[in-house]
């Protein structure tokens, strides 16, 4: 069975509730709403069917809230979109305006405050890079020259590398969308442009305030700033996000390999969450089959040890969204194989300090050389820690609710069951068969038995 989860990301192609049903039966574990589009009520037709057909088909898929967090985006262009030749002047207005060749606008008017002449502006994942030549303070506008040719749309990034913004991290629209997650019970929220510590902490007194100090934060490292903090940001979220589109516009792309495989052990050692993502599978947005490259990348994922990986257009408005999570579950079960278990068990070594860390290592390391079938952990504490030692045998986390359920669905080798009925059954999907060993796990008892 597939150890490593897949987050996919729900939009137009994906949202109808027998296309989703199809998505959870390819291998999402996570459904994640991008607020970065879309209003409340698009999302929560979304998020509600998601735990209708939790309800239907007995999984515990989990829910995502993604911020849109402080980013930058160009407004809309005449038509929808313009082709921008390299060579050419363009003017970037702090005002609103219909944008055309000459002249378009962005979404934070501060930038002229913050940018300096020579600093390179990029659009659209870095597609369109535009120079600063001058500064018009009268009107408040950027004259840049474009360093390349590149057709640019309505609402595309903005991205302003070696550039410290001083945008606030939650704008009024955030603080509403974190209460929507409070109201509903999302399972995670995940924190776009996290750039340091009080990034977190600011989302964790919203949740707390609430009495919702059980959804998990998982802040989305998306620029240098974030990068250089990210021991700091480790410490407080309950997880990390490599969210490589935006980080790999914001640096230079050969160093983002180092950065991901830094982050996703950082996270090993620490014990807390890791999902790769963006690109993974870009070229599946319009063919039906991956590339070679896309294949090694989430092979390499794999090999890493993340948690999850991460679908975003290819599941939320490509033309193959099914596909793309078939082939992203194909190819994590068939990598999982080639993974040595035991290295990441001493990874998270780091943290191993109490009792319940020695309980949960001991468990790991016994059930990889005792040939145990399964760990079946009671309780969602327990389930969580033993999580993080990456067992080789699948982990069957038995809990009391549908959202301890759901909030481990992220968790690597983890498989949720309410009740000793499910766990039955989870048990037999396992090929479990009488005779056959499987590790107990309750708090500080660790129990061999027979089936």
């Amino acid at each position: 069975m597939r150890k490593t989860k897949i987050v996919g990301t729900v939009g137009p192609v994906s949202q109808d509730k027998a296309i989703l049903r199809q998505l959870i039966l390819s291998g999402v574990n996570v459904v994640r709403n991008n607020f970065s589009h879309g209003d409340h009520e698009e999302h929560l037709g979304r998020f509600r069917t998601v735990q209708e057909l939790n309800a239907e088909m007995g999984t515990y898929v989990g829910t995502m809230l993604d911020t849109k967090g402080p980013e930058i985006r160009t407004h809309n262009f005449l038509n929808g979109s313009v082709y921008i030749k390299q060579g050419k002047q363009v003017i970037i207005s702090m005002k609103e305006v219909l944008g055309t060749e000459d002249k378009f606008s962005i979404s934070y008017p501060s930038l002229f405050n913050d940018v300096e002449v020579g600093s390179s502006i990029l659009i659209d994942d870095g597609y369109l890079s535009l120079l600063v030549i001058e500064k018009d303070k009268e009107n408040q506008e950027l004259i840049t020259v474009a360093k390349n040719s590149h057709m640019i749309k309505n609402r595309r990034g903005v991205n302003v590398p070696n550039t410290v913004l001083h945008m606030p991290f939650l704008s009024e629209k955030d603080i509403l969308d974190i209460h929507l997650a409070c109201d509903y019970d999302y399972d995670y929220i995940a924190a776009s442009f996290t750039r340091r510590a009080d990034d977190v902490l600011a989302i964790r007194q919203i949740l707390n305030s609430r009495g919702k100090d059980y959804i998990q934060i998982i802040a989305k490292i998306e620029n240098q700033e974030g990068y250089d903090n990210v021991d700091e940001i480790i410490a407080v979220a309950d997880g990390i996000m490599v969210a490589r589109g935006d980080l790999g516009v914001e640096v230079f792309a050969e160093d983002l390999p180092h950065m991901q495989k830094s982050i996703v052990h950082k996270c090993q050692q620490r014990g807390k969450l890791v999902i790769v993502a963006t690109q993974m599978l870009e070229s599946m947005q319009n063919n039906p089959r991956p590339t070679r490259a896309e294949v090694s990348d989430v092979a390499n994922a794999i090999y890493e040890g993340t948690d999850a990986t991460m679908l975003s257009g290819e599941m939320a408005a490509g033309r193959y969204p099914i596909e793309s999570v078939e082939y992203m579950a194909k190819i994590s079960e068939r990598s999982q194989a080639h993974v040595d278990h035991r290295i990441f068990a001493q990874n998270a070594l780091y943290e191993g300090d109490n009792l319940l860390d020695a309980i949960s290592f001991s468990a790991v390391q016994a059930a990889m050389h005792y040939n145990v079938k399964a760990i079946i952990a009671y309780g969602y504490k327990a389930t969580d820690n033993l999580s993080k030692y990456r067992s080789i045998a699948p982990i069957i986390g038995v809990v009391d609710s549908y959202h301890k359920a759901t909030s481990l669905s992220l968790y690597y080798g983890v498989f949720p069951v309410i009740g000793i009925e499910q766990l039955e059954r989870k048990l037999k999907e396992f090929g479990v068969v009488k005779g056959d060993t499987i590790l107990v796990v309750r708090k500080y008892l660790i129990e061999f038995i027979n089936y």
